[in-house]
């Protein structure tokens, strides 16, 4: 049987994702330091209203309310003996919303890193890291998602366990890592290096590609580097940038973005060949609507150089624009929680 994000990619030339969840849970009184995932049991009116938010908008994916639903993570919250049932939840809610929605709604099953370092850089090893996201997997699968969407990622070892547990489920994958401002991920993985990751993995994903990063304008750039590497007519690219660039305010981080940057960011995505495309951090409902109109009757153009590209979505760091490559850094960094 075919799966649903597979049916709709081979019936329409592009699909909306959702935007942040983290973003508009904390509109709906999530404080720093809570586990979100909590909320799947705590509060499920509120994780299901943020998904309803992003159906009316018009998206075509929506992902679970699990980013950090993993066993190291929820250790942080002393909840690591409920894995299954906060991931089950958590599917179950984004099922809930996509079943009365009156059209095929994708549920994306989301998957982000554990936050430790695998081996040999850190403690934890392949075989533990792939039993992690197997549990978690079986969480989501059990709870009603159609696809897996590990996320987020910046180390070639870990999307590999990540989409290898992923797998037990039997259910399609999908895999986005983060490239930040050096064109590269934090473990200096690159575009290129990642569709080569990609094309060798088992199960192939479904689609790949970027989110979350620095701000839109680096991401569409992400995207022109998966896309020279890519098979054109067979590698489905996803795009989810982040609403703007992240700036503290009063206390709290905020977005620049505006709903016509995001529209701007939408198409110039399109055009570089992505054909899955929402947002990440920052955005609301009104950000995919945005995007979901921008996107309405349009024609891609050619791929758009790096200067059209930070005309029209701000300025790129002198290294993504090959001015001054940045190597990566020898000394790994810790991974950061990021999604909404």
């Amino acid at each position: 049987m075919i799966d649903r994000l597979t049916r709709l990619l081979a019936e329409r030339p592009y699909l909306v994702a959702d935007g942040a969840m983290g973003t508009n849970l904390f509109l709906r009184g999530l404080q720093t330091g809570d586990a979100p995932e909590l909320w799947n049991v705590e509060h499920p009116e509120r994780v299901a209203d943020v998904h309803r938010g992003f159906v009316a908008a018009g998206c075509d994916i929506i992902l679970t309310n699990s980013f950090g639903a993993n066993r190291h993570r929820l250790k942080l919250h002393k909840l690591e003996g409920r894995v299954r049932e906060l991931n089950r939840a958590a599917a179950g809610l984004a099922r809930e919303v996509a079943d009365s929605a009156g059209r095929v709604v994708v549920v994306g099953g989301s998957i982000g890193p554990t936050g430790e370092l695998l081996q040999p850089l850190g403690a934890l090893g392949f075989a533990e890291a792939r039993d992690a996201f197997a549990e978690q997997a079986a969480g989501l699968a059990e709870g009603g998602a159609d696809v897996l969407w590990v996320e987020t990622m910046s180390a070639a070892n870990e999307v590999e366990a990540a989409v290898s547990g992923a797998a037990t489920t039997g259910l399609p994958v999908v895999a986005t890592l983060t490239f930040d401002t050096n064109g590269r991920t934090m473990m200096g993985v690159t575009p290129a290096e990642a569709v080569a990751l990609a094309h060798r993995l088992l199960p192939r994903p479904v689609a790949f590609g970027s989110n979350c990063g620095t701000g839109p304008a680096e991401l569409v750039a992400s995207i022109l580097g998966l896309a020279k590497a890519s098979i054109a007519g067979s590698d489905v690219l996803v795009a989810k940038g982040n609403c703007g660039i992240p700036q503290y305010e009063d206390g709290k981080i905020t977005f620049s973005g505006t709903p016509e940057l995001m529209a701007e960011y939408a198409r110039l995505a399109r055009d570089a060949g992505a054909r899955v495309i929402g947002a990440c951090c920052g955005s609301e409902p009104r950000h995919l609507a945005a995007i979901v109109a921008a996107l309405k009757d349009y024609s891609p153009g050619p791929p758009p150089d790096l200067a059209t590209v930070e005309a029209r979505l701000g300025a790129l760091t002198q290294s993504t624009k090959g001015e001054a490559p940045v190597a990566a850094s020898q000394e790994p960094r810790r991974q950061r929680r990021r999604r909404g």
